[in-house]
């Protein structure tokens, strides 16, 4: 009596798709922990790091190619990064360029977020252009303010780290930053805009920083890496 075959070239087949599927998988799961943007058209790349990004190797991070790093400085009013004065000294010993950061905060005065900046970044000529970070965050401010009271407070905010720093800010708008307030088009500031892989088009104009990725891992850093791309 004759086994019947269907049955069983259909276990086959569906174990090869799923073998393959599993395959596709890995295989993106890998590019994404390894894509860089092409250095062909962005020759110049670093990265974005915090306190949350543990210790860092820094002479590893600059093996790797990066030009500079932005560290993050202080958050909101009242939170300072401890770790950014050791990492200014330590990146700058392995060569690194060094920018600080500032979170911003839509919900805390402008003037105390200014002075948690100022208080932790030195006047130093050598430092890269200050970087604020602008998103929506329903933790910290669950009722963002509105556009003529945001553009006042950042507008305050701005002057008194500009005056410290002597140096133009760069503004980090999300892509839901810009959707809610669209500031690209209201302030005079270079951009720098953030999207895993994929060149962002959402502020409407020209950008010269992009967060190309949030998941590149390098030796040198535990967890995943902002890695940042200078368009020129």
């Amino acid at each position: 009596m004759n086994t019947p075959r269907k049955p069983a070239r259909r276990r086959v087949w569906i174990l090869l798709a799923v073998l393959l599927l599993a395959g596709l998988a890995a295989a993106v799961w890998w590019g994404a922990r390894h894509w860089e943007p092409d250095r062909a058209r962005f020759p110049v790349q670093g990265a974005w790091f915090d306190a949350h990004d543990g210790a860092v190797n820094w002479p590893l991070i600059k093996g790797h190619g990066a030009d500079f790093v932005y560290l993050t400085a202080s958050e909101g009013a009242g939170r300072r990064d401890e770790t950014f004065t050791a990492g200014l000294d330590a990146a700058r010993k392995a060569g690194l360029l060094v920018g600080a950061v500032h979170v911003y905060d839509l919900c805390a005065p402008a003037d105390a977020q200014a002075g948690s900046f100022v208080t932790v970044v030195p006047r130093d000529a050598a430092l890269l252009p200050p970087a604020v970070a602008l998103d929506l965050d329903s933790r910290s401010c669950p009722q963002p303010p509105g556009e003529a009271a945001m553009q006042s407070e950042l507008t305050t905010f701005l002057n008194q780290i500009e005056k410290h720093t002597e140096r133009p800010a760069i503004l980090m708008i999300s892509r839901s930053f810009e959707a809610r307030y669209h500031l690209a088009a209201q302030v005079d500031r270079n951009l720098w805009v953030m999207e895993d892989f994929l060149e962002p088009t959402y502020a409407g104009r020209s950008w010269v920083m992009w967060t190309a990725t949030s998941r590149l891992r390098i030796a040198g850093v535990a967890g995943p890496v902002r890695w940042v791309a200078v368009h020129r």
